[in-house]
């Protein structure tokens, strides 16, 4: 019972960071496209700022990331997770204040500091948590589960988006923002990083009770892990190394979508602030209702492989179908395809989980976040040119979504490769 309150505090936190950051997301194309280019719906600038932000935010965490969930393994995830939670206020406080374009750039700057810090170690923190207060077996469920209280936030925060006008919604948010911190400070108990939950979980990392591969011997690793600690890592299992490269096809084509998404439904099909709430809230609605109802049913009985495999394929028919999109209610379509894509990254979580000790959950939920920083650097540099330039009147022919299907193609490789990680496991068991 007293782990079930802890995590119902990080619960809370966890709702109300995700409902607090989300609800700025719709708004922020109409506000960059009004500080740096008013009165145009198309503006090379803004595209190319934008992906220049989420190169410089991917850099900075791939790096801060695996550091975080390092330190958080020797002295606790209460404390590291401060940093994020705190360092998301400030640029939110700018933007509620004045949305003018000296105003934007200062929070420009801003949200790229505080993204360095939350854009993989909340995530990967909050995971830690659990892992070290739930066993093994019944961790798909609670990543699932805190995964559907992240994306019930994003719900909430979309809603929330749609009726406030875009004063009050960074106003509102940066106010939420304060309290998600004040009682993280005071209610959220720190988890006992080091302290084993159960004997099955308790394992060396990269051990196997159930297969043939043999635990390798690792280097300690130092308070900061260097990246040959980190390959050393990922390459030690056979398992870890498959995920590793499934997540780095799945998150270059997720970050080269949301590269591009966004300004090309504004140039496609005009849409302003509340068609994109409406959007993000089917999404997020969609993903909110598998995540907390059917995930939980389905880990128990298909198991994460499986799982991942049928995420990744609904994904890769989401993207393509982004990219065609012929009518505005094709995007509405694809959102609710969400109900299947929420099952990738809990199913990874989890496999990385299974694979590591109860003292080594934090370095290595952060080896495979930066996996995906990583990605997440490569997308906006890639994506960010080729959706410019196909969005613009000099593009060589008319496929405004030309840089969503090529994201798409990405995300097919990483289901190639969950497809070949299940039929060994099929063979072997």
């Amino acid at each position: 019972m007293k782990e079930l309150g802890d995590l119902t505090h990080l619960f809370v936190c966890t709702f109300l960071f995700y409902l607090s950051n989300c609800m700025v997301f719709p708004a922020i194309t109409d506000v960059t496209l009004e500080a740096l280019c008013p009165g145009e719906d198309q503006c090379s600038l803004a595209i190319y700022l934008t992906g220049l932000q989420r190169a410089i935010i991917g850099l900075g965490a791939l790096v801060v990331t695996p550091l975080v969930g390092n330190l958080s393994d020797k002295f606790g995830r209460k404390a590291l997770l401060c940093i994020p939670v705190t360092s998301a206020i400030a640029p939110t406080v700018i933007l509620a204040y004045s949305r003018s374009t000296v105003y934007f750039y200062a929070a420009y700057v801003f949200q790229i500091f505080a993204g360095i810090f939350c854009e993989g170690s909340m995530e990967c923190l909050s995971l830690a948590y659990v892992a070290d207060k739930v066993g093994e077996r019944r961790r798909a469920s609670y990543f699932g589960a805190l995964s559907g209280i992240g994306t019930a936030g994003i719900v909430f925060g979309t809603i929330a988006a749609r009726f406030l006008d875009t004063s009050s919604i960074f106003q509102v948010s940066a106010v939420l923002k304060v309290i998600t911190a004040i009682h993280l400070k005071a209610f959220l108990p720190d988890s006992d990083a080091g302290v084993a939950v159960s004997e099955d979980s308790a394992r060396p990392l990269c051990s196997s009770s159930s297969n043939s591969e043999t635990a390798p011997t690792l280097l300690a690793f130092r308070t900061i892990p260097s990246f040959s600690d980190m390959a050393n890592l990922l390459t030690s299992s056979a398992t870890l190394s498959r995920v590793a490269i499934i997540t780095f096809f799945f998150c270059l084509g997720e970050s080269g979508l949301l590269a591009a998404l966004l300004f090309f439904l504004k140039v496609h099909f005009q849409f302003s602030k509340n068609q994109f709430a409406d959007l993000l809230l089917t999404t997020s609605t969609a993903g909110t209702i598998s995540q907390l109802t059917l995930m939980p049913f389905l880990a128990q009985r298909l198991g994460e492989e499986k799982l991942l495999i049928v995420g990744l394929l609904a994904y890769c028919a989401q993207i393509f179908l982004y990219s065609i999109a012929w009518s505005y209610w094709v995007p509405y379509f694809c959102a609710s395809l969400a109900i299947l894509t929420v099952f990738i990254s809990p199913s990874i979580r989890s496999m990385v989980s299974r694979k590591a000790g109860s003292t080594e959950q934090g370095l290595a939920q952060g080896c495979i976040t930066g996996i995906g920083l990583l990605a997440g650097i490569i997308a906006p540099i890639a994506f960010t040119p080729l959706t410019a330039w196909f969005l613009s009147n000099e593009a060589p022919f008319d496929f405004k979504g030309f840089s969503i299907l090529c994201a798409g193609f990405s995300m097919l490789a990483a289901f190639a490769v969950s497809i070949t990680m299940w039929t060994k496991s099929s063979l072997a068991s």
